[in-house]
């Protein structure tokens, strides 16, 4: 990618190296919302809860939490894909609200529950906040095979794609769906996310129409999309291929829809709920 530091986003809180307090009881109407988030997203926040038997998160820091250069240069990259992604999203979505970015290590205190870096990135519609452990791009890289600036950026704008569908009630509209059919969640749950890769896409086409990448960013994407995919992560756990247990979609499908964004640059050409 072709950028030029702007400095740190004013929409990134950072809480590396913090702490976190004993978690109160979450209550009825926490489970509930913490069940419908793991449909929607693939991510078991439930298994987070705190059981009662013992810590549930880690002591507070002893002392100020001290950066790597190479750190530095990551939490730079991630400021200016951040204001960049959400400056597209301004253009492109009237009345858009921007996310904010809290940046983690080892666990991190969310609305919607704690959870570890194990957890990956992941999105929070409670308080519309986008959570990274930066250490998930060396994973990325050394565990996915997926390298390059455009692929960690991919990550990012995928996770914005999320935020807009908040915004645009998609996500509340799937979680509806879900608790009228049951039986669909998991392939609601895929269309939500070829949707927010869709919308990532959309972001590369206008990092490309402004001349910001570089040739082989499109192909370091579609490599971080196809990475991910369900059918692959099933295999490196060892397990068989269950595309009924899909929650993101294979791999084949993440690179298609992410490239039909980047292809139209447009939220309209998005619509993974058509058929």
């Amino acid at each position: 990618m072709r950028w030029t530091p702007r400095g740190r986003s004013r929409d990134i809180e950072d809480r590396r190296g913090q702490g976190l307090r004993r978690a109160a009881p979450i209550g009825l109407g926490g489970l509930l919302l913490l069940a419908v988030l793991s449909l929607i997203t693939g991510q078991d926040f439930l298994s987070l809860v705190d059981s009662g038997s013992g810590p549930s998160t880690a002591p507070g820091p002893t002392e100020p939490y001290v950066e790597s250069p190479e750190e530095a240069e990551l939490y730079n990259l991630v400021s200016f894909v951040l204001d960049d992604t959400q400056e597209t999203w301004e253009r492109l979505l009237p009345g858009y609200r921007r996310a904010r970015l809290v940046l983690f290590t080892d666990a991190v205190e969310s609305a919607c529950g704690l959870a570890s870096s194990a957890t990956g990135p992941f999105y929070c519609p409670a308080d519309e906040r986008v959570f990274l452990d930066l250490g998930f791009f060396r994973e990325l890289e050394d565990r996915f095979g997926a390298p390059g600036e455009f692929a960690r950026a991919y990550v990012i704008a995928h996770e914005i794609g999320h935020h807009v569908q908040t915004l645009t009630g998609a996500a509340a509209a799937v979680r509806q769906a879900q608790q009228r059919n049951p039986s669909r969640a998991n392939e609601l749950s895929v269309r939500l996310e070829l949707q927010a890769d869709c919308y990532a896409g959309a972001w590369g086409h206008a990092t490309g129409q402004r001349g910001i990448l570089e040739p082989d960013d499109f192909d370091d994407a579609i490599n971080a999309a196809a990475a991910i995919g369900d059918d692959r992560l099933q295999r490196m756990g060892g397990g068989r291929v269950s595309p009924e247990s899909f929650t993101h979609g294979s791999s084949a499908q993440r690179m298609e829809w992410f490239r039909r964004g980047f292809e139209a640059g447009r939220p309209d050409a998005c619509d993974t709920f058509a058929d």
